[in-house]
C-alpha cells in the first residue's frame, strides 16, 4: 500500500472532533456490549480490518463470547446468540452503514422505539455514524494495525 497522509497531523481539528464525538457516547444509555457490538459490525461491513481488529480486543476484554463475535456477520442466521435488541441495533447498524441501499427502513425504526427510548435510537444512530466516520479515515489513509490515528 502507499503511504498517505497522517490524519493526526494534517487535519488535527478533524481528529479532534472525532474524538469530541467520541467521548460523547462514553456517556450514552447504551451498554458497551452494544458499543461493541455496533463497532464490529459496522467495521465488517465496511472491510476495516484495523477497526475489527481493536473492536473485536475491546469486546473480549469487556466479557463479549469468541461465539457472538465469530458469528456476528451472519446473525440474520443464528437462534439464541443475539437477543432482540442486539438483532435490532445490528439491523440499525446495517442499515445506517450501507445507508445507500435504502437507508434506515421504517420497519426497522419501528422496531427500535418499541425496544429503546427516543434518545436511546438516536445514541445508536450516533455510534453508527461514528465508527463509520473512523472507518472511512482509516481506509482513506491506509492506516496498519499497529499504527495510531489519535
Amino acid at each position: 500500500m502507499q503511504k498517505r497522509l497522517n490524519f493526526k497531523e494534517s487535519a488535527p481539528k478533524a481528529l479532534q472532533a472525532m474524538i469530541g464525538l467520541e467521548m460523547s457516547q462514553s456517556k450514552s444509555s447504551l451498554s458497551q456490549s452494544t458499543k461493541e457490538l455496533i463497532k464490529i459490525r459496522a467495521s465488517q461491513l465496511n472491510g476495516c480490518a484495523y477497526c475489527i481488529n481493536m473492536h473485536t480486543q475491546d469486546a473480549i476484554k469487556n466479557g463479549e463470547s469468541s461465539q457472538r463475535i465469530f458469528l456476528m456477520s451472519a446473525w440474520r442466521e443464528t437462534e439464541n446468540i443475539f437477543t432482540e435488541e442486539e438483532k435490532i441495533v445490528l439491523s440499525m447498524t446495517e442499515e445506517v452503514t450501507l445507508i445507500h441501499q435504502k437507508g434506515l427502513s421504517d420497519d426497522t425504526y419501528t422496531k427500535a422505539v418499541q425496544y429503546f427510548s427516543e434518545t436511546q435510537v438516536a445514541e445508536i444512530i450516533t455510534a453508527v455514524i461514528s465508527i463509520n466516520l473512523w472507518n472511512r479515515v482509516v481506509l482513506s489513509t491506509h492506516l496498519l494495525m499497529g499504527q495510531s490515528l489519535a
